[in-house]
């Protein structure tokens, strides 16, 4: 969607409708009223928005969230009743001038710089560059920490569990029932499918964000069911529609019947649970070209994979393929090797071509630790359904990202610490990212605005921002700028498109493919190195000389 002349009102609002300028915290409003009162408010300031540490022992983030952000400024208004509580909530001394002021704002004179959504980011890089007039920049700084933590936290999250899962796997979302609240479940299907999951469970998301949708029955729909007695109507056309199988229960029967005393599976199963072949064959005749059992109702091995095959035997002779089972509970490695072996009994006894590759899914409270125990012990399951610990960020509850005023009216500025960590890194940056010969990132560096860039082929001093004795020439042979013009305010600068949801997915993809395999393991990854120019160091500690206070011994 093209942008209007001022910027505002010509791209969609948030996804979510309570993502408006009162979803801050009071002191962004308060100090607009001091700036406004001190007659500082229109003062130009930049402000970086970035994180301090990787999240869950890693070393690589994924970026997300930047859309949301840029939603958000396109529609900054405050309405006539937003003013009105403002008013109510601060204290009665506040002049009325700065209501009206208030009623004037928009982002119209804001700039702001990104690093494109869905890429691998690391400590410290600026995610956001925003620069405009302090006070009106200070009223976006808790919206846009809220809308990139956790999207940005989850889809690390979602990224490291395909990292163990492994390209092959196929993973679900199925985190919706446990998820904080409806916002929290429908942004975690959005940012799981960016950090490389292939569907998700949540109707709502699908709806909104064009995700592919899975699932098939829960337990419930198993035991609601007694006998083969209450499926009435018992025909199913074939697929081609050729002719119609009259009592499919009856052929399904056949099938199991077969199955019991076929010479290759004789002894591993007697009688099975006559409930749960009745929900099974419900659920194929509702759903014959997609019929996927959950086969832990009762027992697995005894009951649970034979009803499966008898049904997908039975359908598989009217012309469709059954897609595969859940397994919920149990030792899932063992059980999926045991099913598999099932499997392909079958294909090799009845010459069914491919039965024995039919879909193995595994849910049940999975999460990084589990799935690598389940790669060490050895599995056949094809795709995983994931929840509670990815959803909810099981492991780390926040990225702890922050918004620090880095520059004003052109004045450097930083902000101190006891905790070099959290020292912030003065004046407006620009940042690149360098590569070596084999393709791989080797650093990212910040420089100031008016640095030079640096260039292919020439040798390049980065300096670890706050240590000294950590430094390193390096010659890339790649340079990639890293901030883009996502939304110009006033100035002339060329508007960055926003991309859709499934290109950002793809970045993610990419970017993660392109990192160093060290900086992307589980266990005792290699630090990704994050630098400063040799100019900016001296900046760095030049200002810091300058503004900390000089103690007096007495």
């Amino acid at each position: 969607m093209e942008v209007t002349e001022n910027g505002v009102g010509a791209i969609d609002g948030p996804t979510n409708p309570m993502v408006t300028p009162l979803l801050t915290d009071l002191y962004q409003f308060t100090m607009a009223y001091a700036y406004w009162k001190a007659g500082k408010h229109q003062e130009r300031a930049v402000f970086d928005l970035y994180f301090r540490k990787n999240p869950f022992g890693g070393e690589y983030t994924v970026f997300a969230g930047l859309e949301e952000c840029i939603r958000f400024i396109a529609n900054f208004r405050l309405t006539e009743d937003e003013i009105n509580f403002i008013r109510e909530s601060l204290p009665g001394s506040c002049e009325d001038g700065f209501f009206d002021y208030l009623r004037g704002i928009d982002c119209c004179d804001v700039e702001l710089y990104a690093i494109p959504e869905g890429s691998v980011v690391f400590p410290k890089i600026p995610l956001l560059r925003v620069e405009g007039p302090i006070a009106v920049v200070q009223l976006l700084e808790t919206p846009f920490v809220n809308l990139i933590n956790y999207a940005s936290l989850v889809s690390t999250n979602a990224a490291r569990h395909r990292n163990v899962a492994g390209k092959s796997k196929t993973l679900l979302e199925f985190g919706l029932r446990r998820a904080q609240g409806p916002d929290g479940g429908l942004s975690a299907s959005k940012y799981c499918y960016i950090g490389g999951f292939d569907a998700t469970s949540n109707v709502a998301a699908g709806k909104l964000f064009g995700i592919p949708l899975r699932g098939t029955h829960s337990h419930a729909f198993v035991s609601s069911y007694m006998s083969l007695d209450e499926i009435i109507d018992k025909s199913l056309s074939r697929k081609d529609g050729s002719s119609t199988c009259e009592n499919f229960v009856s052929l399904v029967q056949t099938w199991l019947n077969k199955i019991q005393w076929s010479s290759s599976l004789c002894g591993i199963f007697g009688e099975t649970n006559q409930s749960e072949l009745a929900a099974f064959t419900s659920y194929a005749l509702a759903f014959p070209d997609s019929f996927l059992a959950l086969v832990d109702t009762y027992d697995v091995m005894r009951s649970g994979i034979p009803n499966f095959c008898a049904v997908a035997l039975a359908l598989q002779d009217l012309g469709y393929k059954a897609v595969g089972i859940r397994l919920d509970s149990g030792d899932l490695a063992y059980l999926s090797c045991e099913a598999r072996k099932f499997f392909c009994s079958i294909e090799k006894e009845f010459a069914v071509p491919e039965f024995g590759k039919m879909a193995i899914t595994a849910s049940n409270d999975l999460n990084e630790e589990t799935i690598d125990a389940l790669n060490k012990h050895g599995h056949e399951v094809d795709a995983f359904g994931i929840g509670t610990y990815l959803v909810t960020c099981y492991a780390q509850a926040a990225l702890g990202v922050v918004f620090k005023l880095v520059d004003i009216n052109n004045q450097p500025r930083i902000k101190l610490s006891e905790d070099v960590s959290k020292v912030s890194i003065p004046c407006k940056k620009r940042s690149y990212r360098l590569y070596g010969k084999e393709g791989y990132p080797l650093v990212d560096i910040m420089t100031g605005e008016n640095e030079p860039s640096p260039k292919v082929g020439e040798r390049i001093l980065c300096r670890h921002p706050f240590q000294e004795s950590k430094r390193a020439y390096v010659v890339p042979q790649q340079v990639e700028e890293l901030l883009r013009c996502y939304w110009p305010g006033n100035s002339d600068k060329r508007r960055e498109t926003l991309p859709t949801l499934r290109d950002i997915r793809e970045r993610c993809i990419q970017q993660l493919e392109q990192m160093r395999p060290d900086h992307m393991r589980r266990l005792n990854p290699t630090p990704y190195k994050v630098s400063v120019s040799a100019k900016l160091y001296d900046f760095i500690h030049f200002l810091w000389l300058n503004e900390a206070p000089v103690g007096e011994l007495q």
